[in-house]
């Protein structure tokens, strides 16, 4: 277990005598480039670096082709809540609110909420999505609830943030995994379950990968995979924006450049990537054609 990467960094590993696997994510620079885009108020911000974690945290045990999204809807204060990790690490997310916002932010009193489990290509057609039951005040109770009733596996998740990190913890009990010991040991999995309940909150913000799976599965026997860095990144493109503007047609879109003084400017949510189409690259647009290559500014 040398040679950790400590931030922004996803570990797999299994709890050998247990036939338990894991999945750690600490994130530090990606969240923070997250949270710095908007004053939300601190319920709002843990709740979005819980989820930015817990995207990246669900990539960990399956074949990820295009990126893994959450999405939170409600009709009330918390309208929108968006995170996604893509198959390169890229992270992203945002939320939008309306004040007041309850507090505590209570998951399963949001009215009209609806939350899903986004995996595949939105271009290619190629998605599968699941819907979360919000019967948990927290969005970890949710989540263990979605792996109980879609994989009928029993899972343990913890996620935890701040305004440095956010950090996710999943363990999940599967047939076959571990050492032999762990098919005779029936006690295993409440085993972890109990060593697990001992890591609180601050602890699990400050400690370092490498620390916080010593100091709880020491006697368990911890095999670390080859780790996975993680980055802040948008999968935003001009190609993206074009479709968009195509989408909406010609008179949404002459109707947009009269109001404009004859210019288009579209900027991204996520990372403010400014993408500006004069009258001649949207003729070019919705034509069917590529527009010339307008330069692109960051905010």
């Amino acid at each position: 277990m040398e040679n950790v990467l400590v931030e922004d960094v996803l570990h797999r590993f299994v709890l050998e005598r247990a036939g338990v696997r894991g999945v750690l994510v600490r994130l530090g620079a990606a969240w923070r480039e997250v949270a710095e885009r908007s004053e939300y108020p601190a319920p709002l911000r843990e709740l979005l670096g819980q989820s930015l974690a817990a995207s990246a945290l669900l990539t960990g045990n399956i074949k990820l082709e295009g990126a893994l999204s959450i999405e939170l809807k409600s009709s009330g204060a918390l309208r929108l809540l968006f995170t996604e990790c893509t198959d390169q690490g890229r992270l992203r997310g945002l939320a939008r609110w309306s004040d007041p916002l309850p507090e505590p932010l209570d998951l399963s009193t949001l009215p009209g909420a609806v939350m899903a489990i986004t995996i595949g290509h939105a271009e290619r057609g190629q998605r599968y999505q699941g819907l979360v039951e919000l019967g948990q005040p927290d969005l970890a109770g949710s989540l263990e609830n979605y792996f109980r009733l879609s994989e009928q596996l029993p899972a343990r998740l913890l996620l935890a943030a701040d305004g440095e990190h956010a950090v996710g913890l999943m363990l999940q009990k599967l047939p076959g995994e571990g050492g032999h010991s762990a098919v005779d040991d029936e006690d295993a999995w409440n085993r972890v379950l109990h060593l697990t309940a001992t890591l609180g909150r601050e602890e699990m913000l400050a400690a370092t990968p490498e620390e916080l799976l010593y100091r709880l599965y020491h006697d368990e026997t911890v095999r670390l995979f080859e780790p996975r860095p993680l980055a802040f990144g948008c999968s935003c493109s001009r190609e993206r924006v074009e479709s968009m503007l195509r989408s909406l047609g010609r008179d949404e879109v002459e109707a947009a450049l009269a109001a404009r003084d004859g210019e288009i400017e579209v900027i991204c949510e996520f990372c403010a990537q400014r993408y500006t189409f004069d009258r001649i690259d949207a003729e070019h647009v919705l034509s069917g054609g590529v527009s010339a290559d307008t330069p692109t500014t960051e905010q």
